[in-house]
């Protein structure tokens, strides 16, 4: 049984286009025909594009990254200034619907206000002062 079995597997590792050969006196006059190749199904095709595609995704997202990471940044703190604003909006909604904050806080900016006005911009020394501040403070967020 066993010599048959690796007659048959050594027959058919030599035979040409996939033919199957079968070595017996009653197969000799059979017809040997190819196997048949069975077109691939359409959900084959899917299938395989679709685990080409998420095996070459990550390879992707970093070549658009890299390539737009300036602009990428730029959106996301748009977006990050937007989130934000609306927050904050939000919230000084809120605080203006307690009974008797929103008036103390116009009060209060009102206020400051005028002590900004008389203590930095009614004098020409007091000017340079404020100027002088304001580019100290350019110099340390910016760096120059």
């Amino acid at each position: 049984m066993e010599t048959e079995q690796q007659q048959l597997e050594s027959s058919n590792t030599t035979s040409p286009e996939g033919v199957l050969l079968l070595d017996s006196p009653a197969n000799q006059n059979l017809p040997k025909l190819p196997p048949v190749n069975e077109p691939e199904a359409q959900w084959q095709r899917v299938a395989r594009k679709t685990s080409e595609f998420l095996e070459q995704l990550p390879e992707y997202i970093g070549n658009f990254f890299d390539n737009y990471k300036q602009a990428l940044t730029n959106v996301v703190l748009i977006l990050a200034a937007i989130v934000t604003g609306k927050i904050v909006l939000t919230i000084l909604d809120a605080i203006n619907d307690i009974p008797l904050l929103e008036p103390i806080f116009e009060l209060i900016g009102i206020i400051y206000a005028t002590w900004f006005v008389f203590r930095y911009l009614i004098k020409y020394s007091t000017r340079q002062e404020l100027a002088k501040e304001i580019q100290s403070l350019k110099q340390q967020i910016v760096g120059d």
